[in-house]
């Protein structure tokens, strides 16, 4: 386990990069994603102070995600070899916001996925370019322009 501290902007794993590790932010924001073959981005997770972020292939396999900083954030390593209770406490809160949000893309409108993503994550809605929230949500940005001022003027 050790500390690292990482500039926004800075690609801390690449798709294909083997023995990944779990990070624990500390402070700072993090995200997770892919890229399709047509350089689309499609973001799987962020990952604001308190939360872990990591690819979930096994040890040794090569990952399927990148993870980058959205922020300047301070990071605790962790091996995937290793864990303990706080840990596994993180991990399986994310895994529950990613279940709940793959039963959403699933079944659920634009408009509950977007209010579910502020619930999930208050404090990182203005951390965020809009872009990205679109593409967490799997809309366009400009379909989320329209929904959130549908949103604003029904209420």
């Amino acid at each position: 386990m050790k500390r690292i501290t990482v500039k926004k902007g800075e690609i801390i794993q690449r798709k294909g990069d083997l023995n990944t590790k779990r990070y624990s932010v500390k402070s700072g924001l993090l995200r997770s994603y892919s890229i399709d073959e047509k350089g689309k981005e499609h973001i799987f997770l962020f990952a604001p102070e308190d939360w872990m972020i990591a690819d979930s292939n096994s040890f040794g396999e090569p990952a399927d995600l990148f993870i980058d900083a959205l922020e300047d954030s301070e990071l605790i390593v962790l091996d995937k070899s290793a864990g303990s209770v706080n840990q596994t406490d993180k991990l399986l809160k994310r895994l529950a916001v990613l279940q709940k949000r793959v039963i959403m893309l699933m079944s659920s409108n634009a408009i509950e996925r977007y209010e579910h993503f502020v619930e999930t994550y208050p404090d990182i809605v203005q951390r965020v370019p809009q872009k990205m929230i679109a593409s967490y949500l799997g809309i366009t940005p400009e379909a989320l322009s329209k929904l959130k001022k549908e949103r604003f003027t029904s209420k």
